[in-house]
């Protein structure tokens, strides 16, 4: 009886010693975690812990029992699935982020860590951490169909978080991926299904991308995620192809093709190595088949990277030392001949006189350098008008800003500090928007133009004509001058009712007050044809290719086309 006794004691002390361990892990864990689940091999809940009362409205005991997927956003179901396979696969998955449905609605996103244990009968022991959402993408655009980041937050994206792992020498990479067909796919599938498909295409990206959120949509087809150097994109191929095939069981094959970059090499900063990211992103999302294929970048992906860090560099460089030039243009009367203004158009440095400036302009742009150099463009007219008496207009000049720059509140502030400074060039220097399809608030640039109007600066909008917006942008935006677009000026050319156009044009501008110039102006019958039309100016290569001097254009040259008109 005795010696039954002290079994029985010592059973139970070895289970209470058992509990005490469990307990002790447990309180471990949520050393890390917020909330800890386990899963059945179906993903039932069969063991809940935490602060489940305060997110969830729910108390663990009444969490056991339910799916873990009809806890979550509906957005993460497809996410939840990978995540769950790749713990099934791998043992264990960590980085990743999905959000619950709480008591006030979807949550702020919980950061996931995870095992898969066999000897649990391949049970899940999840361990989730409240990140609060992350301020860097809390207002960040993203697709709707998969939840990823739109191209150029996806550049902007990527660089933050590859800086932060790169200062804790993480080997970190960035992986492009292209899907042809997928549209194609997507045309054959009723709403459901496409939804369906585009959902678990996002959770694919996701599921294997930094902190499970680091994956971008760049156009149709075209894909990128950030990733650590340990994730195989062999199983990220073999994914994608097994959902599309899910979809699509009768389809003839799916290609997916990838590019890696591995990113970190050199010293760059954060900002730096965004433009860089947003200049390959770019190019990755307008290449169409020729050199820049999927192909061709998995052999050279590292060295656009370096690359366009490199270009990045050396044009900063440029601006800061303003060792650009300027060449000058005439804008001319069509009726007297008389110069009304010139353009001022940026030159950079080793490149011919004749040279187009817009491939780097488009980098620029395409980089978020064009701020910094708007301004420096406008420094430099104001250094070259100081060369000539202040009292005098004999020749103003018209600088290029991007529609980018409009937006840009630094470039705004910057601009009218430095106009406030050197209030003497108000009827010298003049303003000419370009791109405007790059301005997404039409109220606020029409703002900035009426602010740069009523201290005494003439503004033109460039590119009229060349899109469908362009009355829009007439409606919306008050300015002195518009420029026609060379291809709406050869396309009124060429076609029969051009003249009925372009004179339509010319009247409408004239009734609200606006001045009209037309460039690419290159031959006599063309400068005949816009004045017939009622243009007011014109502009091109029929007097001359653009000048570091003045002096090039006085006199004018064809000064001959305007006698007998004055």
């Amino acid at each position: 009886m005795a010696a039954a006794s002290s079994l029985a004691q010592a059973g139970s002390s070895q289970i209470t010693r058992l509990k005490s361990e469990r307990d002790r892990f447990v309180a471990l864990a949520f050393c890390w975690g917020d909330l800890l689940l386990e899963l059945d091999a179906g993903g039932t809940i069969v063991f809940a812990g935490g602060v489940t009362q305060p997110f969830l409205g729910r108390s663990p005991e009444d969490l056991v029992g339910s799916r873990l997927e009809d806890n979550l956003a509906a957005q993460d179901h497809a996410l939840l699935r990978q995540i769950l396979k790749i713990a099934e696969q791998r043992g264990r998955t960590d980085h990743l982020a999905i959000r619950l449905l709480g008591k006030l609605g979807v949550t702020p996103p919980f950061s996931v860590a995870g095992y898969r244990l066999d000897e649990f009968d391949g049970h899940f022991f999840l361990a989730l951490r409240l990140t609060g959402g992350s301020g860097e993408t809390a207002a960040v655009a993203r697709d709707q169909g998969t939840g990823l980041f739109e191209g150029g937050e996806f550049a902007n994206i990527v660089a933050a978080r590859a800086s932060r792992l790169r200062a804790d020498g993480a080997d970190v990479r960035m992986t492009l991926v292209t899907m042809d067909d997928l549209q194609n796919l997507r045309a054959r599938l009723d709403e459901a299904s496409d939804q369906a498909l585009m959902s678990t295409v996002g959770a694919c990206f996701r599921a294997l991308s930094v902190d499970g959120d680091t994956a971008g949509r760049i156009a149709d087809g075209r894909y990128g995620l950030l990733h650590r150097g340990n994730v195989s994109i062999l199983d990220l191929e073999r994914e994608l192809t097994g959902v599309i095939r899910e979809a699509d069981p009768e389809g003839a094959g799916f290609a997916v093709e990838t590019a890696t970059v591995e990113i970190g090499d050199g010293v760059v900063s954060e900002e730096d190595m965004a433009r860089s990211l947003l200049y390959v992103v770019n190019r990755f999302r307008e290449s169409k088949g020729g050199a820049f294929t999927i192909k061709s970048l998995s052999s050279n992906l590292s060295s656009l990277m370096n690359e366009a860090t490199h270009s990045v560099e050396s044009f900063k460089r440029m601006v800061a030392s303003r060792s650009f030039t300027l060449a000058f243009q005439p804008i001319i009367d069509v009726n007297s001949g008389a110069i009304h203004h010139y353009e001022a158009l940026a030159r950079f440095p080793g490149a011919a006189a004749a040279d187009s400036p817009y491939q780097q302009i488009v980098f620029a742009e395409e980089t978020g350098l064009i701020t910094d150099f708007d301004l420096a463009i406008v420094q430099k007219a104001i250094d070259w008008l100081d060369k000539f008496p202040r009292n005098t207009n004999r020749f103003p000049i018209a600088v290029n800003v991007s529609g980018h720059s409009v937006g840009s509140e630094r470039y705004v502030s910057t601009l009218y500090a430095k106009l406030r400074e050197n209030a003497w060039v108000r009827d010298k220097l003049l303003f000419e928007i370009t791109e405007s399809s790059r301005m997404a608030d039409l109220d606020t640039a029409n703002t900035f133009i009426q602010g740069l109007r009523q201290v005494g600066h003439h503004v033109c909008l460039d590119d009229f004509g060349a899109g469908a917006a362009s009355f829009q942008y007439l409606s919306a935006l008050d300015v002195d001058v518009v420029k026609l677009d060379g291809s709406a000026i050869r396309n009124a050319l060429r076609g029969k009712k051009g003249r009925a156009f372009l004179t339509a044009l010319a009247v409408l501008c004239r009734t609200l007050g606006v001045e009209t110039i037309a460039e690419m102006v290159d031959k006599e019958d063309t400068l005949t044809f816009v004045r017939d039309c009622g243009v007011n100016y014109v502009q091109g290569f029929l007097f001359g290719q653009p000048s570091a001097s003045i002096k090039d254009f006085d006199p004018l040259p064809k000064a001959e086309l305007f006698r007998g008109r004055r």
